[in-house]
Protein backbone atom coordinates (compact mmCIF):
# COMPACT_ATOMS: atom_id res chain seq x y z
CA UNK A 1 0.00 0.00 0.00
CA UNK A 2 2.96 2.40 -0.45
CA UNK A 3 2.15 5.60 -1.54
CA UNK A 4 -1.60 5.53 -0.16
CA UNK A 5 -2.54 7.87 2.86
CA UNK A 6 -4.92 6.97 5.61
CA UNK A 7 -5.28 9.56 7.56
CA UNK A 8 -7.60 12.45 7.41
CA UNK A 9 -8.55 15.19 9.53
CA UNK A 10 -12.05 16.08 11.24
CA UNK A 11 -13.07 17.64 14.23
CA UNK A 12 -12.94 16.21 18.00
CA UNK A 13 -16.34 17.81 19.28
CA UNK A 14 -19.18 19.88 18.75
CA UNK A 15 -18.46 23.80 18.51
CA UNK A 16 -20.62 26.85 18.07
CA UNK A 17 -20.39 30.25 15.80
CA UNK A 18 -22.67 32.52 15.67
CA UNK A 19 -23.33 35.89 12.76
CA UNK A 20 -25.50 38.69 12.66
CA UNK A 21 -27.08 40.66 9.97
CA UNK A 22 -29.83 43.43 10.19
CA UNK A 23 -31.10 41.52 12.79
CA UNK A 24 -30.73 37.88 11.60
CA UNK A 25 -29.35 35.71 13.92
CA UNK A 26 -27.54 32.48 12.51
CA UNK A 27 -26.19 30.51 15.05
CA UNK A 28 -23.81 27.35 13.28
CA UNK A 29 -23.54 23.69 14.94
CA UNK A 30 -20.55 22.01 13.94
CA UNK A 31 -20.62 18.00 15.05
CA UNK A 32 -18.47 15.24 14.62
CA UNK A 33 -20.39 12.24 12.21
CA UNK A 34 -19.50 9.20 10.92
CA UNK A 35 -23.00 8.11 9.53
CA UNK A 36 -25.73 9.13 7.84
CA UNK A 37 -27.96 8.30 11.20
CA UNK A 38 -26.21 10.66 13.38
CA UNK A 39 -26.18 12.85 10.87
CA UNK A 40 -30.40 12.71 10.69
CA UNK A 41 -30.71 12.39 14.71
CA UNK A 42 -28.45 15.73 15.03
CA UNK A 43 -30.65 17.49 12.83
CA UNK A 44 -33.46 16.59 14.40
CA UNK A 45 -32.32 17.16 17.74
CA UNK A 46 -31.84 20.76 16.64
CA UNK A 47 -34.83 20.91 15.00
CA UNK A 48 -36.32 19.99 18.20
CA UNK A 49 -34.31 22.76 20.34
CA UNK A 50 -34.83 25.80 17.60
CA UNK A 51 -38.13 24.67 16.75
CA UNK A 52 -38.88 28.55 16.75
CA UNK A 53 -36.33 29.41 14.39
CA UNK A 54 -36.77 30.09 10.56
CA UNK A 55 -34.59 27.66 8.53
CA UNK A 56 -32.30 24.86 9.93
CA UNK A 57 -29.90 24.69 6.88
CA UNK A 58 -27.18 22.25 7.22
CA UNK A 59 -24.53 20.15 4.85
CA UNK A 60 -21.95 17.23 5.57
CA UNK A 61 -18.86 15.36 4.31
CA UNK A 62 -18.47 11.82 5.38
CA UNK A 63 -15.79 9.33 4.73
CA UNK A 64 -11.69 9.62 4.55
CA UNK A 65 -12.18 11.29 1.17
CA UNK A 66 -15.75 13.00 1.86
CA UNK A 67 -17.19 10.60 -0.70
CA UNK A 68 -20.75 11.50 1.40
CA UNK A 69 -22.17 14.48 1.74
CA UNK A 70 -25.18 16.44 1.07
CA UNK A 71 -26.55 19.94 1.53
CA UNK A 72 -29.82 20.84 2.20
CA UNK A 73 -31.02 24.38 1.96
CA UNK A 74 -34.17 24.15 3.97
CA UNK A 75 -36.67 26.47 2.55
CA UNK A 76 -33.55 29.32 1.94
CA UNK A 77 -33.32 30.34 -1.87
CA UNK A 78 -31.19 27.48 -3.44
CA UNK A 79 -27.59 27.43 -3.27
CA UNK A 80 -27.88 30.35 -0.67
CA UNK A 81 -27.31 28.50 2.89
CA UNK A 82 -26.05 24.73 2.14
CA UNK A 83 -23.31 25.40 -0.50
CA UNK A 84 -22.02 28.04 1.38
CA UNK A 85 -22.02 25.51 4.45
CA UNK A 86 -20.42 22.87 2.38
CA UNK A 87 -18.06 25.11 0.81
CA UNK A 88 -16.42 26.16 4.35
CA UNK A 89 -16.01 22.24 5.30
CA UNK A 90 -14.37 21.92 2.31
CA UNK A 91 -11.89 24.94 2.37
CA UNK A 92 -11.35 24.04 6.26
CA UNK A 93 -9.99 20.59 4.25
CA UNK A 94 -12.24 18.36 6.79
CA UNK A 95 -14.20 15.12 7.13
CA UNK A 96 -17.00 12.97 9.35
CA UNK A 97 -18.25 16.67 9.87
CA UNK A 98 -21.59 17.99 10.07
CA UNK A 99 -22.58 21.45 10.36
CA UNK A 100 -26.27 23.02 11.02
CA UNK A 101 -27.04 26.24 10.55
CA UNK A 102 -30.08 28.20 12.16
CA UNK A 103 -31.71 31.21 11.41
CA UNK A 104 -33.75 33.60 13.56
CA UNK A 105 -35.04 35.96 10.65
CA UNK A 106 -34.87 39.73 12.18
CA UNK A 107 -37.61 41.21 9.66
CA UNK A 108 -35.46 42.69 7.04
CA UNK A 109 -34.06 40.55 3.63
CA UNK A 110 -30.52 39.88 2.97
CA UNK A 111 -30.44 38.66 -0.41
CA UNK A 112 -28.82 36.20 -2.02
CA UNK A 113 -25.21 37.27 -1.33
CA UNK A 114 -25.74 38.46 1.87
CA UNK A 115 -27.15 35.05 2.64
CA UNK A 116 -24.27 33.85 1.35
CA UNK A 117 -21.98 35.95 3.50
CA UNK A 118 -24.00 35.00 6.58
CA UNK A 119 -23.99 31.42 6.23
CA UNK A 120 -20.32 31.34 5.22
CA UNK A 121 -19.41 33.41 8.06
CA UNK A 122 -21.49 31.30 10.72
CA UNK A 123 -20.23 27.97 9.26
CA UNK A 124 -16.23 29.76 9.32
CA UNK A 125 -16.92 30.91 13.29
CA UNK A 126 -18.27 26.86 14.61
CA UNK A 127 -15.49 25.39 12.74
CA UNK A 128 -12.72 28.07 13.60
CA UNK A 129 -13.36 26.92 17.18
CA UNK A 130 -13.58 23.55 16.88
CA UNK A 131 -10.86 20.58 17.79
CA UNK A 132 -9.06 20.08 15.00
CA UNK A 133 -8.09 16.24 14.74
CA UNK A 134 -6.23 13.55 13.11
CA UNK A 135 -8.69 10.73 11.49
CA UNK A 136 -7.15 6.97 10.82
CA UNK A 137 -9.28 5.47 7.58
CA UNK A 138 -9.72 1.38 8.04
CA UNK A 139 -12.87 -0.35 9.12
CA UNK A 140 -13.98 -3.20 11.52
CA UNK A 141 -14.13 -7.01 10.18
CA UNK A 142 -15.20 -10.21 12.18
CA UNK A 143 -13.14 -13.32 12.06
CA UNK A 144 -14.82 -16.78 12.68
CA UNK A 145 -11.67 -19.58 13.26
CA UNK A 146 -11.67 -22.76 15.16
CA UNK A 147 -10.65 -22.90 18.82
CA UNK A 148 -7.52 -24.35 17.27
CA UNK A 149 -6.44 -21.66 15.36
CA UNK A 150 -6.69 -19.07 18.66
CA UNK A 151 -2.92 -18.66 19.23
CA UNK A 152 -2.42 -18.06 15.40
CA UNK A 153 -5.12 -15.33 15.08
CA UNK A 154 -4.19 -14.00 18.67
CA UNK A 155 -0.29 -13.80 17.32
CA UNK A 156 -1.39 -11.94 13.97
CA UNK A 157 -3.76 -9.11 16.13
CA UNK A 158 -1.14 -8.43 18.70
CA UNK A 159 1.96 -8.02 16.11
CA UNK A 160 -0.18 -6.05 14.12
CA UNK A 161 -1.53 -3.79 17.19
CA UNK A 162 -5.09 -3.90 15.56
CA UNK A 163 -8.49 -2.85 18.25
CA UNK A 164 -10.86 -5.28 19.14
CA UNK A 165 -13.78 -6.41 20.16
CA UNK A 166 -16.96 -8.58 20.91
CA UNK A 167 -14.41 -11.47 21.78
CA UNK A 168 -16.28 -14.65 21.56
CA UNK A 169 -13.89 -18.07 22.40
CA UNK A 170 -16.01 -20.92 22.30
CA UNK A 171 -16.20 -24.34 20.35
CA UNK A 172 -16.43 -21.70 17.61
CA UNK A 173 -14.58 -18.37 17.99
CA UNK A 174 -15.29 -15.04 16.68
CA UNK A 175 -13.45 -11.82 17.34
CA UNK A 176 -14.13 -8.63 15.48
CA UNK A 177 -11.16 -6.12 14.77
CA UNK A 178 -10.70 -2.78 13.06
CA UNK A 179 -7.62 -2.45 10.31
CA UNK A 180 -6.45 0.53 9.14
CA UNK A 181 -6.33 1.06 5.30
CA UNK A 182 -2.54 0.76 4.36
CA UNK A 183 -2.34 -2.68 6.44
CA UNK A 184 -5.67 -3.92 5.16
CA UNK A 185 -4.08 -6.26 3.00
CA UNK A 186 -0.99 -7.79 5.02
CA UNK A 187 -3.86 -8.13 7.37
CA UNK A 188 -6.53 -10.33 5.15
CA UNK A 189 -2.99 -12.13 3.48
CA UNK A 190 -2.08 -12.94 7.38
CA UNK A 191 -5.04 -14.40 8.89
CA UNK A 192 -6.29 -15.60 5.45
CA UNK A 193 -5.85 -19.40 6.38
CA UNK A 194 -6.77 -19.54 9.86
CA UNK A 195 -9.97 -18.25 9.20
CA UNK A 196 -13.30 -20.16 8.46
CA UNK A 197 -15.11 -16.53 7.70
CA UNK A 198 -14.54 -13.16 7.30
CA UNK A 199 -16.95 -10.04 7.25
CA UNK A 200 -16.49 -6.11 6.58
CA UNK A 201 -18.59 -4.65 8.84
CA UNK A 202 -19.76 -1.03 7.91
CA UNK A 203 -19.60 0.58 11.05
Amino acid sequence: MEGISDTYFSIGSASEGLYRDKGSRFIAFALPVETEDEVKSAVSDIRKKYHDARHHCYAYRIGKDGERYRANDDGEPSGSAARPILGQIDSSGLSDVLVVVVRYFGGIKLGIPGLINAYRSATADALGKADRITKIAGGWYRLGFSYGNLPSVMKVLKDMGLPQRAQNFGNDCSIEVRVRLTVEKDFLEKTEKYLNFIKKLDT
